[in-house]
């Protein structure tokens, strides 16, 4: 009886070891080019040859502080012309639980391209600032934030980047271009200090600021105030963090530099050269517009090397130089678009701007972003017409949402639902963790969320269908992907 007893015992850890549990359960939502948005897949094309990613939660990255967009007074404007069903729709489908529940998110100080017009919250010169007053922004821009608010259940952060100090502090007296009077430092510190407070009375908590819109200028265009890293290291280690530290505001995150990843190593270099110049510096911020498919790995590392301990923040990215295609998702997914770079670029940059897919470039550098170091990644508007306005310089770009405010229509265009398979699945305070991956034509990226979650982001950028098994210690499962196509996998905690 006991030998008998013994060989079922065997056969029944056998049958353990061949049973479905170790199949690892997954949930795969996909994009593509096929029509898909964030489809729920369930039946995936089997193959022998497949390539295999492997998940290495013991390998830790950095910390996400959180994925958005941007509020702009042009894209309040547009949401305050559309009928209150539409609004909603909007805002729920961007700071929804259902939506893409936005984490982190962006807002101008001053006006910037995306204004209906020039403006200051301080128009007349005194250097103790009695007159400021951001009515200008009561309008459109507060309300459409705290719509926001409300409608965000689990929060987001938010912060500001001017674009211009007002004309009157400036060597050039003019919205663009020109530098800050140094006899006007102080007076832009407290600028800042009166803005957080301002906020903080509409009830808006401001979590940081970047000191200046891409210091570099923008072709002398629109609004716009250049500093060399030196100046704006000066001004930050003497003036704007003593000014926030003085004023209670210590807690609100300085970020350098925001501009193109391409001037990082110069910036970095500066900003974090010892112990003082770092001191207020909360970590960096970038943008995206230096190639249309290059994500600047290197440089990601070599900012994160610098100053591994503070955030690296990708804060503005766009389909800029395009009026917005209305209805047309196709479009979005094919090798059209150009940027600013296609007619304006110099020579010797020029092969850094040649013609992209759009979805596949917003694929393409949040996960080259997140495999590389960067913990945030913030979108531009998040809502223009079908000009790619409104723009008082006429700067046209398109947004994930595009609306006829005439007509009452909202287009959520596939670069929407890109953005939606980061932001709802990776949350603030997911690890990036380790990956293996033997397809070369795959890119992939994992995090493991603070409630033990992992999500995985997959993008297929070839024409044919890609298998791949997943796995993850000692469980796996077989997948497909789509031919052009973003899929996020999502495994629950009892797997982990």
């Amino acid at each position: 009886m006991l030998r008998g007893n013994k060989y079922l015992i065997i056969l029944i850890a056998m049958s353990i070891a061949c049973s479905p549990k170790n199949e690892l359960s997954v949930e795969v939502y996909e994009t593509a080019a096929n029509g898909n948005k964030l489809e729920k897949l369930t039946e995936f094309i089997s193959s022998e040859e497949k390539s295999s990613i492997k998940l290495l939660p013991e390998q830790r990255f950095q910390t996400i502080t959180g994925f958005g967009g941007a509020f702009t007074e042009s894209s309040a404007y547009l949401l305050n012309q559309l009928s209150d069903e539409n609004r909603q729709k909007i805002l729920q489908a961007y700071f929804g639980k259902e939506g893409a529940n936005y984490s982190l998110t962006r807002t101008h100080m001053n006006s910037c391209d995306f204004s209906l017009s020039n403006y200051s919250y301080t128009p007349n010169p005194d250097k103790e600032l009695k007159d400021f007053s951001i009515q200008e922004d009561m309008d459109d821009l507060i309300p459409m934030i705290k719509d926001a608010m409300q409608a965000s259940e689990d929060g987001f952060k938010i912060f500001a980047s001017p674009w211009t100090a007002p004309p009157w502090m400036k060597d050039n007296n003019d919205w663009v271009g020109g530098k800050l009077l140094p006899e006007y430092y102080d007076t832009w510190a407290l600028f800042f200090s009166k803005y957080i407070d301002a906020y903080r009375e509409e009830g808006i908590d401001i979590w940081g600021l970047t000191v200046e819109n891409e210091p570099h200028g923008n072709g002398n265009n629109w609004e716009s105030m250049h500093y060399t890293p030196e100046e704006m290291t000066d001004f930050v280690q003497n003036y704007l963090g003593p000014k926030l530290e003085a004023d209670g505001k210590g807690e609100v995150k300085i970020l350098g530099y925001d501009q193109n990843r391409e001037g990082l190593k110069e910036w970095v270099d500066v900003m974090f050269k010892d112990e003082a110049s770092s001191k207020y510096y909360a970590g960096t911020a970038i943008h995206w517009y230096e190639s249309t498919y290059d994500y600047f790995p290197e440089a990601l590392q070599y900012a994160h090397e610098k100053a591994p301990d503070k955030y690296l923040l990708q804060t503005e990215a766009c389909v800029d130089a395009e009026v917005p295609k209305w209805q047309d998702d196709d479009w979005y997914w094919s090798k059209e678009a150009t940027d600013w770079g296609w007619d304006w670029a110099p020579a010797d940059q020029k092969h850094l701007h040649p013609k992209y897919v759009p979805t596949f470039r917003y694929a393409r550098d949040i996960i080259g972003c997140l495999n590389n170091w960067v913990d945030g990644w913030v979108d531009w508007n998040m809502v223009l017409d079908t000009q790619g306005g409104p723009n008082w310089f006429e700067n046209w770009c398109v947004a994930p949402v595009i609306v006829d405010p005439g007509k009452d229509e909202v287009y959520f265009t596939p670069i929407y639902y890109v953005l939606v398979h980061f932001s709802k699945y990776i949350r603030p305070q997911a690890e990036v963790i380790g990956i293996e991956n033997t397809d070369d034509a795959l890119m992939v990226t994992a995090a493991e969320n603070p409630d033990g979650s992992i999500a995985i982001v997959v993008f297929n950028q070839e024409e044919e269908t890609k298998q791949f098994s997943l796995t993850l210690n000692n469980q796996t499962t077989d997948l497909s992907i789509s031919p052009k196509a973003i899929q996020t996998i999502v495994i629950n905690n009892q797997n982990t």
